[in-house]
């Protein structure tokens, strides 16, 4: 099972010298990847009724941004998007940003995708949140499309245009793993997904199983193999001694995880060097 590291955005902040410290760290300790959140905008809670836990409080960096600095100055890791908020975003954007970090780090960028949930990002976008969810399955065709040919024709829904395409393209379909829980989501992730970024809150048997079939079985039904979509699921050190992340580690290996991700981002850790130990502590316990 490949081990990795989720960023801590809320310790790092905007400081360049400790994410260029952290990044290189989790690379030198052997991790195999990086997962970073995405959030373009924060809303006033006050204002507002947000299904999500986030408001305008919450720093994020860009992660595309960032992995073209992570590109430079790691060699192996793997840079996972966890998630981008695809359906807000221009997908021809997108494809040439994600063409460009993947050139960059050498074919290292997997991208996570979601829909996510901030209604007022969207608006402030210029993106219907209505129509998320059709717009997403469009774009993840259309993206490969575009990584893939070097002219594009399309038509659809929320796309047109004709004889069009980026350069310089990666050189390799770039793997996309999708995230959020909704049954339409594990559907789509069976029919069209590379993998799936399992949220914490399903991080119990009882509600990760069922769903993890749901994927499985829509990958049957749309003539995949099943064996070929990943399973990413995570534990946080939040209240939760070296001990009890191992086991969960097993816990989650045993019932089909093909990746973990270590996430010390609301541990409380002060510094890069604390959140740094705890991932050493973790991997140089983690039975090979």
């Amino acid at each position: 099972m490949e081990l990795g590291a989720g960023f801590p955005q809320r310790a790092i902040g905007s400081d360049n010298g400790a994410l260029r410290d952290y990044v290189q760290g989790v690379e030198q300790l052997g991790y195999a990847h990086i997962r970073a959140a995405d959030h373009v905008l924060g809303a006033d809670a006050s204002q507002y009724e947000l299904e999500g836990p986030y408001t305008h409080h919450a720093l994020f960096r860009e992660p595309l941004v960032m992995f073209g600095y992570a590109a430079a100055i790691t060699s192996s890791i793997k840079l996972v998007t966890s998630v981008l908020i695809l359906s807000q975003r221009q997908t021809a954007l997108v494809a040439k940003q994600a063409a460009e970090v993947d050139l960059l780090s050498g074919g290292r960028l997997e991208l996570g995708i979601g829909s996510g949930w901030n209604e007022v990002e969207y608006e402030a976008l210029g993106v219907d949140f209505a129509t998320r969810g059709s717009r997403i399955e469009e774009q993840i065709g259309l993206l490969r499309r575009l990584w893939e040919e070097p002219l594009v024709t399309f038509d659809g829904e929320h796309h047109a245009f004709r004889d069009a395409g980026i350069n310089p393209l990666p050189g390799r379909p770039i793997p996309i793993w999708m995230g959020g829980y909704a049954r339409v989501m594990m559907e789509r992730t069976g029919r069209l997904g590379d993998g799936w970024l399992v949220p914490p809150r399903f991080h119990r048997p009882e509600g990760f199983l069922p769903r993890r079939d749901r994927v499985l079985a829509a990958a049957e039904a749309a003539g995949r193999d099943p064996s070929t979509i990943g399973f990413n699921l995570s534990v946080s050190t939040k209240g939760k001694d070296l001990d009890e992340q191992l086991r969960r580690a097993e816990l989650w290996r045993g019932m089909g995880a093909t990746r973990f991700t270590v996430s010390t981002n609301t541990s409380g850790m002060a510094t890069v060097g604390e959140h740094l130990e705890a991932l050493r502590a973790f991997i140089e316990a983690y039975p090979e």
